[in-house]
């Protein structure tokens, strides 16, 4: 089993940094370049704000990628939808390496933008579903542990992108906004073709080859989720309350520092990478954990600290000393979202049979990121520009975590599946 789940680790796990690498790398564009290069002639403070706007189009495209990849599969299969996934994001973030900005094609240059960013949302949108689905149908046994490493995954995804920024940000201020801010975009293809080629080495998943092969397969996977929509609300919104805080810390953040606090790109650029490099470790600690008492209180602890951390966080931040700094960023992530995204593969599946399952946690999943990664951030910065402080800011992320708690407290596992037992279920069962 050990060889057999190292593979299929391998190759969620790859995709995943790979695809998150060109998600995030628009992130950090958008914080840092884009507002320059395709918003000119405005203030700084607006520009990013019109940034975050583009920014938020592909999360908007999200929750419609995942209907399509949930319906299609539930319908033929997790694998084949991933390598599709990893393909629409690796063309679309190489054109956007290629793209005219504002000074080259004038209001273009935007428009042009916002419909690449769109192609990445509906990428993503099936993503997520299909790799944590990939992992944890294939695992016989520690799916928290196996689960986790869809989230070290991602984090991956945003220690290289945001490590390929700072690379080529040093290179000077008027050759990086020429031409170095493309290269990172531009080498996600090499990448691309290297996940796919170890994802088409992995097999479909059992449990789907099993529903499959007995026909079972849902005619309309979305309608039948939809008709009881308990844990797909649930599932929403614990995402909202998960990306709400996380993308505060992760992209929000990049703007604040630099353009509210006028401390440095590199500062708050390493801080980010660090914080995510502990998070690659706390996850899996977090995902084991969750193997021994249950995802639920895992879960449960990690949106109780976003709760009581949503203000510390901004105060540790505004006493612009470096290592508070360091240190607001690290704990949001390494421990709030560690806890509470870590054990999301494993802990969602066990709300849907295998027949539906990919369809409800894309559509829940895809659906609570439109507010909590799309537009909060966007709303953020608005906030930020009206109040001049960040105490809204705090106000709203504890409340969406709160939100969170009674989301988690109505989500009911799905009783007939396997992956539903709890660790003393599975121990009586055996």
């Amino acid at each position: 089993m050990s060889v057999s789940m190292s593979r299929v680790a391998l190759a969620a796990t790859v995709g995943t940094v790979i695809e998150w690498y060109d998600f995030f790398l628009y992130g950090t564009a958008a914080a840092l370049v884009f507002n320059k290069l395709f918003f000119p002639g405005v203030d700084a403070l607006s520009g990013v704000l019109l940034s975050f706007a583009t920014y938020a189009t592909g999360f908007l495209a999200r929750p419609l990628g995942g209907v399509i990849c949930g319906h299609f599969g539930d319908r033929l299969g997790r694998r084949a939808i991933l390598q599709l996934t990893l393909v629409l994001m690796g063309v679309s973030t190489f054109a956007v390496g290629l793209l005219p900005t504002y000074h080259s094609v004038g209001v273009l240059a935007p428009v042009l933008l916002v419909l690449l960013r769109i192609l990445q949302g509906l990428a993503t949108g099936g993503e997520f579903g299909g790799a944590a689905l990939l992992t944890v149908e294939h695992a016989k046994a520690r799916r928290g542990f196996w689960g986790s490493l869809l989230t070290v995954g991602i984090l991956l995804g945003l220690v290289l992108g945001t490590l390929a920024f700072s690379v080529f940000d040093g290179m000077g201020q008027a050759s990086f906004l020429s031409w170095g801010w493309r290269v990172p975009f531009l080498i996600s293809v090499v990448l691309v073709a290297l996940g796919y080629y170890i994802r088409r080495r992995v097999e479909e998943t059992p449990e789907f080859a099993e529903v499959k092969r007995d026909r079972q397969q849902a005619r309309r996977p979305v309608v039948e989720v939809l008709r009881a929509p308990r844990n797909v609300l649930a599932i929403l919104g614990i995402r909202l309350a998960e990306n709400s805080s996380f993308y505060i810390y992760s992209v929000f953040v990049l703007a604040y520092v630099t353009q509210f606090l006028h401390l440095s790109k590199s500062l708050i650029l390493t801080a980010v990478m660090v914080a995510a490099a502990v998070e690659c470790v706390t996850a899996i600690g977090f995902g084991v954990l969750a193997d021994r008492i249950g995802s639920r209180p895992v879960m449960r602890a990690g949106l109780v600290f976003q709760v009581v951390f949503a203000f510390p966080f901004f105060w540790l931040l505004n006493t612009t000393a470096p290592a508070a700094v360091f240190l607001a960023v690290t704990a949001g992530m390494a421990v709030g979202n560690g806890a509470v995204s870590a054990v999301e593969p494993d802990f969602f599946a066990r709300f849907f049979p295998a027949g539906t399952r990919y369809s409800g946690i894309s559509i829940g999943r895809e659906s609570g990121t439109i507010i909590g990664g799309g537009l909060f951030p966007l709303a953020a910065t608005a906030l930020l520009a009206a109040t001049h402080t960040s105490w809204p800011i705090a106000l709203i992320m504890a409340a969406c975590s709160v939100l969170g708690l009674a989301a988690l407290g109505v989500a009911r596992e799905h009783e007939d599946d396997p992956a539903s037992r709890t660790p003393a279920q599975a121990h009586e069962a055996a």
